[in-house]
């Protein structure tokens, strides 16, 4: 927001021309560098009072015609020299006078989510697997994300509140996970593809809510907002405790076949007539690994496993370069940044329409080749228009860096089925953790990458598509899943490999 100007007293006329026009200039410097020390990026504006301005510069002649809109170094000023346009209780910042402390204490609550996120993608994926199962799990999730978002409500200062956002983030990582993973173990092979989609309509949607959340919340407390984005979460969680099912393939590995039967008969209609494999292998008395860190380590011993599961990271990496990194850098365009941001914004929404729709007739492997190939050739141009003395072309370029958004977003989807469709069920939901991971360690990467590119755009653009369309290459190496059954123990993930294997062969050799 723009601080409140001053209507301030004309020039004295008596004072010589060259020195009022000295006087100006360097007035104007100071204001402008007073506007650069300022610009932190939370709580209401402050005044500045004119009289303490005049002390600070030491001339009684420090009488322009209007203050500048514009931010006043608060920090040297005393705290009775200026005021918040608003209540302090609107953000963390005045609430707690962190105005002057340094970027770490400001930037700390988010830094703490995101830690939270990549712990808690490492710890709870496992559980998801070994013990607790996808709905208790996404019910746990749910449950420590609500809990903690209430009790941010009443944080008495920065440290706690970034504990909780540890907290929150903590919790929030294995929601998308869970949910992704349940809902396409709950169809057959016909619908995964599209459920699959359909889940990230959902993300999309609560994303937009936010905004329209905190219009309604503008000029009152911060906590308030918490405590509105907590309720929904708590509303989530008792349906998923008595709407949700239970995965039956997990229960299945897990020698829970009664449940998993009850279930399908459950869900499935009346007049289907329904085959099930469980009674084939009722003879098996062994007793599954209790361990919680069975998943990752069957993941790592495997070599077929762990040549899938560092492939679909690479790849994950590439995208989340430039998922994470192309909104940060709409200021290096050529372009009004309030209309890049906006229709970058809009981008996720085609992007699922067509991976909603394409889904189930393009190839996994192709497809996602083809979207980081286009995408990194996108934003490699985008480098190279920079270069190019040619003016007017920042409208070219924001087309480029929405294509280049969009392929990102596309890719993410495709490669979201494409693991769930890669790894059997006694495994699935830590890999799908480790490539999302993948993703948000790429994010992490991303800021870097577009501060040095303010200055040569090959650290940010031409890095990001070298990045994201090479990485893509990876997946030359991993099998076509489309259309294919999921498989639920590794060794029968193992022979149907080999049967693959041999059928290709044998076309081969015909």
């Amino acid at each position: 927001r723009k601080t409140r100007c001053i209507r301030c007293s004309p020039q004295d006329k008596n004072k010589k021309k060259r020195w009022k026009l000295l006087n100006h200039s360097w007035l104007n410097q100071l204001g402008r560098f007073l506007q650069i020390q300022t610009r932190f990026h939370q709580g209401p504006s402050t005044r500045p009072s004119r009289d303490t301005l005049e002390a600070l510069v030491g001339h009684s002649f420090f009488k322009p015609h209007s203050c500048h809109d514009s931010l006043s170094n608060i920090c040297i000023l005393p705290k009775t020299a200026w005021s918040w346009d608003l209540s302090p209780h609107v953000s963390v910042i005045s609430e707690w006078s962190l105005q002057c402390s340094g970027s770490f204490v400001k930037g700390l609550p988010e830094s703490s989510f995101f830690v939270g996120c990549l712990i808690g993608g490492l710890v709870l994926s496992t559980l998801a697997d070994s013990s607790m199962g996808r709905k208790n799990m996404l019910f746990l999730s749910c449950l420590i994300m609500s809990i903690s978002a209430m009790l941010t409500v009443f944080s008495p200062n920065v440290w706690v509140y970034a504990f909780l956002r540890f907290v929150n983030g903590f919790g929030r990582a294995t929601v998308g996970t869970c949910a992704l993973v349940l809902s396409t173990e709950l169809v057959g092979k016909k619908w995964r593809g599209r459920v699959g989609i359909m889940s990230f309509f959902g993300f999309m949607l609560g994303f937009l809510s936010l905004p329209a959340m905190a219009y309604i919340n503008r000029g009152n407390s911060w906590r308030v907002l918490y405590l509105w984005t907590s309720v929904p979460t708590m509303v989530y969680c008792v349906m998923v405790r008595f709407f949700v099912c239970e995965s039956p393939r997990w229960l299945f590995v897990r020698g829970r076949r009664e449940e998993a039967i009850s279930i399908l008969k459950r869900v499935a209609s009346s007049d289907v007539a329904m085959s099930l494999p469980f009674e084939e292998q009722e003879n098996i008395d062994e007793k599954p690994s209790v361990n919680i860190y069975a998943a990752m380590k069957v993941l790592v011993e495997k070599r077929w496993a762990l040549k899938r599961l560092s492939t679909v990271m690479v790849v994950a990496f590439g995208i989340g370069l430039v998922y994470y990194g192309m909104p940060l850098a709409l200021s290096n365009l050529d372009f009004n940044v309030y209309m890049s941001a906006a229709f970058n914004a809009l981008m996720d929404l085609p992007a699922n329409l067509i991976t909603l729709f394409l889904v189930d007739k393009l190839s996994r492997r192709n497809a996602l080749i083809g979207f980081t190939a286009l995408g990194g050739v996108s934003s490699v141009l985008i480098f190279a228009l920079q270069n190019l003395r040619i003016n007017n072309h920042g409208a070219l370029q924001l087309v480029l860096e929405l294509m280049s958004y969009f392929c990102a977003c596309s890719a993410f989807n495709v490669e979201m089925i494409y693991t769930i469709e890669l790894f059997p069920t006694c495994v699935r939901n830590s890999a799908i953790a480790m490539a999302r991971q993948a993703l948000v360690l790429g994010g992490v990467f991303s800021p870097v990458m577009v501060a040095a590119g303010r200055k040569n755009g090959v650290w940010s653009f031409g890095l990001f598509g070298l990045a994201i369309g090479l990485l893509g290459l990876f997946t030359v190496g991993l099998p076509e899943t489309r259309g294919s059954d999921l498989c639920d123990t590794m060794d029968e993930e193992e022979c149907r490999d080999r049967r693959s294997n041999n059928d290709m062969a044998s076309s081969v050799i015909a």
